[in-house]
């Protein structure tokens, strides 16, 4: 995989294809995320995600991308899972790092000189404060995505059990003796810890608040085939 941020107008981006090959996920998918965030954008007021094309050398055809800023890439992986958005976080680390280590050296401010060394310091205090506002903004709607929007491919405890053709009640019981919940927290369903680092859980909120056990089309298998060795369904 040759993945590498591109310079645009001095801003660096990385590619719905790279973030498609990053996630496994295809490229169409990822182009349909990207064009829901642009709608969010565009009621928010905020710059849309660029699309432009990509040359395919083997056939000689032009494709759709898009080229994405950090901050619109932590906007788009903010409703993938939690594995996806640490690929795409600690890629985005390693190509600043190698991008920094191929930048040229970029002359200090003369800190003997008491006006050069207010300025410097001003615009660092600026810039560091245009950053926090732009998270301060951005983290409602990251959180929003995170605990309620991004459902797709997930199902509840109904309707994993219909599959099986047993009521949501009876799955959850035996759900319970087979460890899948966490007992000790007792107003709502709370997968263990193991259940959702295999990708077979997440935990989601309501749009009232309160926590809701969702299981990934993995976790479905997983249960049926449990069911079934169990002699239950």
């Amino acid at each position: 995989m040759n993945i590498q941020l591109m310079q645009v107008n001095n801003d660096k981006r990385m590619s719905s294809r790279e973030i498609a090959e990053l996630c496994d996920k295809r490229h169409e998918h990822v182009c349909r995320d990207i064009e829901l965030v642009n709608k969010d954008y565009e009621s928010e007021g905020l710059p849309k995600i660029g699309e432009t094309h990509y040359y395919n050398e083997q056939n000689g055809q032009r494709y759709r991308q898009y080229e994405l800023t950090e901050m619109q890439c932590l906007d788009l992986v903010s409703g993938y899972s939690r594995p996806l958005r640490f690929r795409i976080n600690r890629r985005w680390v390693e190509l600043e790092r190698r991008a920094q280590s191929n930048s040229p050296v970029v002359a200090m401010p003369d800190f003997t000189n008491p006006v050069t060394a207010a300025r410097a310091w001003a615009d660092e205090l600026e810039a560091k404060q245009v950053v926090q506002a732009q998270l301060t903004i951005a983290q409602p709607k990251i959180n929003h995505y995170d605990n309620v929007v991004e459902r797709a491919g997930l199902l509840n405890a109904t309707q994993v059990a219909q599959k099986v053709r047993l009521s949501a009640v009876a799955m959850n019981k035996i759900l319970d003796e087979l460890g899948v919940y966490n007992k000790a927290v007792k107003r709502s369903r709370v997968f263990q810890q193991w259940f959702i680092d295999k990708g077979l859980g997440e935990v989601k909120q309501t749009d009232q608040g309160y926590s809701q056990a969702m299981f990934t089309k993995r976790g479905e298998a997983w249960i049926i085939e449990r069911l079934i060795s169990e002699g239950v369904a």
